[in-house]
């Protein structure tokens, strides 16, 4: 599948199926409880808080599983499997409430309940939202070394699972142009460092022969690790009759891959979790703010209300960040003029009084409203709400190959830098704490990172 073949943006499916699976949830519980004869249709405070406590439940089941992982490939027997141990946990927590709870429960009948939940659940998974994730873009691009057989399976195998989507070859010197190649053909082994630096990849498929490629195999990888990107190599140095791996999920297809950060994918999946909870909460609630916000920006300056601007996301692919907007119109035609006056070292551009800014736009910027939109991007993927910030393409142009690692995480609202002084420390001392936080992350620091972010923009310290 190529991109233009998905006629659905990447990973909505999950998104929608997680939203729809706690909406249906929630509506369960209350159908049960009438058909159990509990209730007349009046919400109950147990029902309330079974509810809270049957969704939490959910997700952090969910979570485990890694049942909403967009780029899991699973047959139809694995997604039944899941969503029943899915619906099994909750009906455990009805089972346990219903035994130590009094007889005047309004709380479903586990029977009534399973028989609610279950079949439907089921039916969204299977008959709907895998058909719907089969219809989308793939997830992410790759890059393949290696224009022989190794190269060219490796490509039909891609793209035959339709997941991912082939940006390109590289050959390795020894090795002759192909007439015909299933993706474009990019350049030579040796041009890696150069093609990363323009052609967005989330993974590079490194498929030479350790024999005969080994020294170029071993500049790429350096490479790949220099830029914090992920990589992976042929899982066979040697032909096999009969012998097979013990753990031959790790290597199902014919690859080991490597990361250069720890992974941990269960507290990653968890990050995501939060991210999406976390960001639909808060734009509902602080939808009355954003709201005024709108208004009182038409209302003093002329110009849209959005200013939204191409930002370098997860290992370099662009994306659209949204920002309420605090500057002039023709904000982005004056800083050429005023690059001479540009009190941030490094390739980006701050300034403590820049004339652009509105009267109402240096409000919102002391105090961060105007990145409040980027809930919006939180919420689609392209962001999280703890990570570097995103930089803006002709910056990324400029920095060093040691400087790119930091577009080997997703960008976020908040990070190390935003709590650190902001615009008062240097940029290279910037990209040293993005650094510190990619080598060092974890679902603790990240919620220490949040906690330490709401007195800095309360007080609007360091911003300009």
């Amino acid at each position: 599948m190529t991109p233009a073949q998905g006629s659905f943006a990447p990973g909505l499916s999950s998104k929608l199926n997680l939203g729809i699976d706690l909406v249906w949830l929630l509506a369960s519980v209350m159908i049960a409880a009438m058909w159990s004869g509990r209730t007349d249709g009046t919400v109950h405070a147990e029902l309330v808080w079974f509810g809270v406590a049957a969704s939490a439940v959910w997700l952090i089941t969910a979570t485990a599983l890694r049942h909403y992982d967009p780029g899991a490939e699973r047959e139809v027997m694995d997604d039944i499997a899941l969503v029943s141990i899915l619906v099994l946990a909750v009906t455990t927590v009805l089972t346990v409430v219903t035994l130590v709870g009094p007889e005047s429960t309004s709380l479903p009948r586990v029977p009534q309940f399973l028989m609610t939940v279950w079949p439907v659940a089921l039916v969204l998974r299977v008959g709907i939202f895998r058909h719907l994730a089969a219809s989308e873009g793939p997830l992410d691009d790759v890059l393949i070394i290696g224009t022989g057989p190794m190269g060219r399976i490796t490509c039909e195998d891609i793209q035959r699972k339709g997941r991912r989507h082939v940006a390109g070859f590289l050959r390795f010197d020894d090795e002759q142009r192909p007439d015909a190649l299933k993706a474009s053909f990019l350049g030579t082994v040796g041009e890696l460092e150069g093609i990363l630096r323009t052609v967005p990849v989330s993974e590079v498929y490194i498929a030479g022969s350790t024999l005969k490629h080994a020294e170029a195999m071993q500049a790429a990888i350096k490479v790949c690790e220099k830029f914090g990107l992920p990589f992976a190599l042929p899982a066979y140095s040697f032909r096999l009759d009969r012998a097979r791996p013990v753990a031959s999920r790790a290597i199902a297809d014919g690859y080991i891959h490597y990361v250069s950060i720890d992974v941990k994918p269960s507290q990653m999946a968890i990050k995501r979790l939060f991210d999406i909870v976390a960001s639909a909460v808060a734009l509902w609630l602080l939808f009355p703010l954003l709201a005024g916000v709108a208004i009182i920006i038409k209302l003093t300056s002329r110009g849209p209300i959005f200013f939204k601007q191409v930002r370098t996301g997860l290992h370099g692919k662009p994306f659209n960040m949204l920002k309420f907007r605090s500057m002039v119109v023709n904000a982005e035609e004056l800083k050429a003029k005023l690059e001479k006056l540009n009190e941030q070292s490094g390739p980006v551009f701050k300034m403590k009084n820049d004339p652009r800014v509105t009267r109402i736009g240096r409000f919102i910027r002391k105090f961060s409203i105007d990145e409040l939109p980027q809930l919006i991007n939180v919420l689609r993927g392209d962001m999280s709400v703890v990570g570097p910030r995103p930089p803006v393409p002709p910056e990324v142009a400029k920095y060093e190959a040691w400087q790119r690692r930091r577009l080997s995480v997703r960008p976020g609202l908040t990070c190390i830098w935003q709590v650190s002084g902001r615009n008062q420390i240097s940029f290279e001392q910037w990209m040293y704490l993005d650094m510190q936080y990619i080598d060092h992350w974890s679902l603790k620091g990240d919620i220490n990172l949040i906690l330490k972010t709401v007195p800095v923009v309360l007080t609007g310290r360091g911003a300009s």
